[in-house]
């Protein structure tokens, strides 16, 4: 049995609801966000998961109204993945894993490429095998699994929000993050880079809640930082977003290259695709 509960959202609720509608006796779905598919019994008005956890058609209608939600079910408590201790914070279903939003912002690409999907990309900017990488913003710990799998001997992800941490904890796309490769770090990036030593990393993934939510993660004390840790001919992406224009008709992402070149940053370029910048030391 997995360590996880079985997870729900309003597509699986309606292709259940669907299959008992049709007297089906059996129904294939996946009951962990994506990852895999299980076939289920049908029997009447529930949808029997094992031998003491059944989902009854009214919960399964509840579900099936809340396309922004992603829901939990273990044994018989039903619980939504979110919570507003410091901060309203909840996984949001997509066609593959969820994203995470913080206070009606969503924390990862989400038009066009899965958040999985983005966070590979960008972590395939930085990383070269056998490289030690730096995630300055774990979130859901995507950009961290993406850069084991691609080879990094070590990465260190760093993590602030416990609220972050807590949902991440639900969430089976985030269980790369127990490989030995990744060491995880609860702390706020902004004091932790103090501690890390000059030129220990290959490469960096940075990306930082909007400015609204963590504008110091975006300044010029910050990128110094950033480029002391780097390694000669490392590389950083950087994700910037795409805020729209800041005042003076400047770019917001072109103030972010601005300031990533005065540091000492070179070869800094725009990555449209990713909504990010690419640079090297």
């Amino acid at each position: 049995m997995s360590r996880f509960a079985y997870l729900f959202d309003a597509c699986v609720a309606k292709q259940v609801l669907d299959a008992m509608g049709r007297g089906a006796a059996r129904v294939t779905i996946s009951v962990d966000l994506n990852r895999t598919q299980r076939s289920f019994p049908v029997e009447k008005d529930e949808l029997i998961l094992d031998e003491t956890t059944r989902l009854g058609r009214e919960s399964l209608r509840h579900m099936a109204a809340k396309s922004q939600r992603v829901f939990s079910l273990k044994g018989k408590r039903l619980k939504v993945l979110e919570t507003r201790n410091g901060g309203y914070c909840k996984l949001v279903p997509t066609d593959q894993a969820p994203l995470l939003e913080i206070s009606g912002v969503k924390m990862h690409i989400s038009k066009g490429i899965s958040p999985f999907d983005s966070a590979f990309r960008m972590a395939a900017q930085v990383v070269r095998k056998g490289g030690r990488i730096l995630d300055t913003c774990s979130g859901l710990g995507y950009a961290a699994t993406a850069a084991r799998s691609l080879g990094a001997r070590e990465v260190v992800t760093v993590e602030k929000n416990s609220t972050v941490i807590a949902l991440r904890a639900e969430n089976p796309w985030s269980e790369g993050l127990l490989a030995p490769e990744i060491l995880t770090v609860q702390g706020d990036i902004n004091s932790y880079i103090l501690q890390l030593q000059t030129a220990s990393f290959d490469g960096i993934i940075h990306d930082p809640p909007r400015f609204s939510l963590a504008g110091e993660l975006y300044g010029e004390a910050f990128y110094r930082q950033l480029h002391r840790v780097l390694k000669r001919r490392g590389r950083l992406f950087h994700y910037t977003g795409n805020p729209g224009l800041a005042r003076r008709g400047h770019g917001f992402a072109d103030d972010a290259v601005r300031r990533l070149k005065f540091v000492g940053f070179r070869d800094v370029t725009r990555f449209a695709d990713l909504m990010g910048v690419v640079a090297r030391k």
